[in-house]
């Protein structure tokens, strides 16, 4: 199976530019006016700006697992780079959790297992 996890978003200059510091990198793919990350074998992450995706900009909410350096890396990074976050969680089994809005208040969190 295939995920196409799709980021409606109001501004695709805007938007490329915070998802190229969320990923750390540009967009791995162009199809038409979508742009792709891949975040797993088979697993993207979409933007797109078109008119007809404009009623659902904003309403996005995707969760990444991830290594705990690999956390570490994308806070410095936010840091560097002047992306806002939330608090970073410790939750009771030990997962660290934080989440990130992008322009459009799309909510992508990050979680690294202990």
């Amino acid at each position: 199976m295939d995920l196409h996890s799709v980021m409606c978003v109001s501004d695709l200059v805007r938007s490329l530019e915070w998802y190229e510091v969320f990923f750390g990198r540009k967009a791995d793919e162009l199809i038409g006016e979508e742009y792709l990350w891949q975040v797993g074998e088979n697993a993207y992450v979409v933007i797109d700006a078109r008119d007809v995706r404009s009623a659902r900009v904003g309403g996005s909410m995707v969760t990444f697992g991830v290594s705990g350096p690999e956390l570490s890396g994308a806070l410095a990074r936010f840091l560097e780079h002047g992306v806002a976050h939330g608090p970073v969680e410790t939750y009771s089994n030990g997962v660290q959790h934080v989440e990130v809005l992008d322009p459009d208040g799309n909510s992508l969190s990050l979680a690294a297992l202990p």
